[in-house]
């Protein structure tokens, strides 16, 4: 090999972000660059000498750029194994320089896939870069030779390692292990993409067995780590927080504006998650008396949740519900922030507040404790919208768990007393406004409702008829004529004589017990209305 020969530095780029400086700084370390299409074309317009990758294959770009740098007069250079002598003679033979340095990203096929309405297949297609992650690999394979850079961030510190003439095995392996990466992100995007337009997503249908055929056979993941968190759910554990490709900015959890106090923790994160959820489940238009909705998080858990005709309103009904367990919490509200709630809300600890937006002056007002974090959902019409369902993993050992989530679609009308005693219209509507809470408080779970605001609940027990304790003793003298929705069945008539006691008249739940008869007869023998909606709603 011609070791007179300046050494070449491969270009070619989406993002075009820095390539200019970097490519400056390559040309004034002896570099001779060598581009393809856009890339080319932008660093020839800054007044570089660009050597396009057709005069080094000496063979044009064909369909359209389709097919440009698979050569091997490209990969040759790239996957040469300069410490190997059978390699570097055969390189030397064939009269190609070798390539030193690349840089490249591919095209935005998350950014296409997310267009709305949806790209037709032909033009989606499209944007599944060929060449780019070709060239990646082939570099990141022999990082040994080659410095391969897909993120525009990396250009600097590429730069001053190679005007120190200081490249460490270990800094070579980072860009490596970080193409590679890039590349597993790529193609995981396209997997995912491909199989919901072709198979359709789990969650687009009703039939259980039709989502069973949907889940797909390999389970791919693809997110970009945001930023490092401060640790864990604990101080000994580390934590990060991950973008999905397609995350609308600023609409979801992940990429929601973060204002005030210090970072969000990983705890944070994860009750904030089941505060939104709750929130936006009751964002519906069931209620239109009632638009205005509070949620009132801890540990995972609702202690408040309220409807009411202002914010204010449903904030003190959500607090009412278990002002003990607020202190330290996360709420939700689903309409912009007013300044009588940011006033209400002003005088209580808690970690985190999220809403659509905020009206003028709010923030101030909340904002003078300093720990407080306060978070925008950026929303069509300012106001909080129900998601749609969604597949969720969860990590098990040696594997996962996979399954489509969110409410089910409870068919009311189909829904059937059992009780001599019949719900009154009231009633009703109290019940699916519990059970819309009762499907986001972890099992065994009881909730306990005045009219659209809870007065007890119960989480995450053992024993079911301990959950009704839990919830009827949170509720106190507010429990008499309340409405009690359970997660599941009960299994006992002890559940229901609790639920008596604790002054429930009318009980929702889904029914299904070899002992329904039993639980039946009890709520008779009480006075109380029941109901059951043939869904249950376990959230372990």
């Amino acid at each position: 090999m011609d070791k007179s020969a300046r050494p070449r530095a491969l270009l070619s780029v989406y993002d075009k972000t820095g390539i200019i400086e970097f490519a400056k700084g390559l040309h004034d370390l002896g570099f001779e660059l060598v581009s393809t299409g856009g890339t080319a074309k932008k660093l020839k317009d800054a007044g570089l000498t660009v050597i396009s990758v057709s005069d080094v294959t000496d063979h044009p770009e064909i369909f359209d750029g389709r097919v440009k740098s698979l050569h091997p007069a490209i990969h040759g250079p790239l996957l040469c194994r300069l410490e190997n002598e059978a390699d570097a003679k055969g390189l030397a033979e064939l009269g190609y320089p070798m390539i030193e340095v690349v840089a490249c990203n591919l095209y935005p096929f998350s950014d296409a896939a997310a267009v709305k309405p949806p790209l037709d297949d032909s033009v989606l297609l499209e944007m599944i870069d060929i060449g780019g992650p070709t060239m990646v690999r082939a570099a990141a394979k022999n990082h040994a030779n080659v410095v391969i850079t897909c993120d525009p961030e990396d250009y600097s510190f590429v730069l001053t390692k190679l005007q120190s003439g200081n490249i460490s095995p270990d800094f070579r392996r980072d860009l490596a292990l970080k193409a590679y990466e890039h590349t597993a992100t790529y193609d995981s995007a396209i997997a995912n993409e491909l199989a919901s337009r072709w198979n359709g997503l789990p969650e687009d249908s009703n039939d259980t067995e039709e989502q069973s055929s949907r889940l797909p056979e390999t389970m791919t993941v693809a997110a970009h780590k945001k930023q490092k968190l401060r640790y864990g759910e604990n101080s000994h554990q580390a934590a990060a927080l991950y973008v999905e490709p397609g995350a609308a900015k600023g609409e979801t959890l992940v990429t929601a504006t973060v204002e005030g106090g210090k970072a969000m923790s990983y705890n944070n994160y994860s009750d904030a998650d089941a505060t939104l959820r709750l929130c936006r489940a009751l964002s519906t238009d069931e209620w239109p008396d009632t638009p205005h909705a509070c949620v009132i998080v801890k540990h995972n858990n609702p202690c408040g949740a309220a409807l009411g005709k202002t914010q204010a309103e449903a904030y003190e009904a959500a607090l009412a519900s278990d002002p003990e367990s607020a202190f330290g919490s996360i709420i939700c509200v689903n309409e912009p922030v007013t300044m009588e709630f940011a006033k209400a809300v002003a005088p209580l600890f808690l970690e985190v507040l999220m809403a659509p937006a905020y009206e003028e002056g709010t923030k101030e007002v909340l904002m003078q404790k300093k720990n407080r974090r306060i978070l925008t959902i950026a929303s069509p019409n300012n106001r909080l919208s129900p998601l749609p369902r969604k597949t969720v993993r969860k990590p098990i050992e040696g594997g996962w768990l996979v399954q489509t989530e969110e409410a089910p679609i409870i068919d009311w009308s189909k829904a059937k007393v059992v009780t001599e005693k019949e719900p009154t219209k009231e009633q009703i509507a109290s019940m699916k406004f519990a059970v819309k809470v009762c499907e986001q408080v972890k099992s065994n779970a009881i909730v306990m409702v005045q009219g659209l605001a809870t007065v007890g609940i119960g989480p995450g027990q053992t024993s079911r008829v301990e959950a009704v304790r839990i919830a009827a003793r949170r509720a106190g003298e507010r429990g008499k004529g309340c409405v009690l929705a359970s997660d599941a069945f009960f299994p006992f008539k002890d559940g229901i004589e609790q639920a008596a006691e604790a002054g429930a008249s009318a009980i929702v739940h889904p029914g299904g017990s070899i002992r329904d008869q039993e639980v039946i007869d009890e709520a008779n023998l009480r006075g109380i209305a029941m109901l059951f909606t043939g869904h249950r709603l376990f959230r372990h």
